[in-house]
């Protein structure tokens, strides 16, 4: 199977998915709901792409094609524009506070600082994609899921890119381990 057959598939896969959406996510604002759409700009298919400002992710397809899903971003200086690859993938990862968001806001954080597991109250979600950078290694960025669908739409995270965790199972199919993802600056 070539990258181009791997993608259609995949393309086929998420949309037969698509038919059930449980209700809570099916609340979300059209522009935040998964969509199979035509990019105005055509991007290099089989990457992620990020428009924070706009809430939302693109997994790119042939043709000028995107699936698009609706997301939460990091808050004020925490996102982190840039390149990236996945370098990992987990299903119900665990999940451990980096030293820095202990040490904003310690009442929060410092409880898990040994770690939680993998479950459907992790703030990890239902999976995610772990971001690497070429010298640098794991960035300790995600693409995860959240259980919280009313942050969708928002900048709320510690810097990671969030899903609801129905949407990050269906984008979690598609993505290869080496996709290259691109987080694209804030400009407001």
């Amino acid at each position: 199977m070539d990258r181009r057959d791997f993608i259609m598939a995949g393309m086929a896969t998420f949309g037969a998915a698509l038919t059930g959406l449980p209700a809570a996510a099916q609340e979300l604002p059209p522009h935040l709901q998964p969509a199979f759409v035509t990019l105005r700009h055509p991007l290099p298919p089989g990457e992620v792409h990020v428009f924070p400002d706009h809430f939302q992710l693109f997994w790119t397809m042939p043709d000028g094609k995107a699936w698009r899903y609706g997301i939460r971003v990091g808050r004020d200086s925490l996102y982190e524009p840039g390149q990236y690859y996945v370098g990992a993938k987990k299903e119900w990862p665990s999940w451990t506070p980096t030293p820095a968001m202990i040490e904003r806001e310690p009442e929060k954080y410092a409880q898990h600082s040994d770690g939680m597991p993998g479950g459907p109250d992790n703030p990890l979600g239902a999976r995610a994609l772990y971001l690497f950078q070429e010298g640098r290694g794991d960035t300790y960025l995600r693409i995860h899921g959240t259980p919280d669908i009313s942050s969708i739409g928002r900048a709320v995270s510690n810097g990671c890119a969030g899903l609801t965790n129905e949407h990050i199972k269906m984008l979690y199919e598609q993505v290869p381990m080496e996709a290259r993802v691109v987080l694209y600056p804030k400009m407001a």
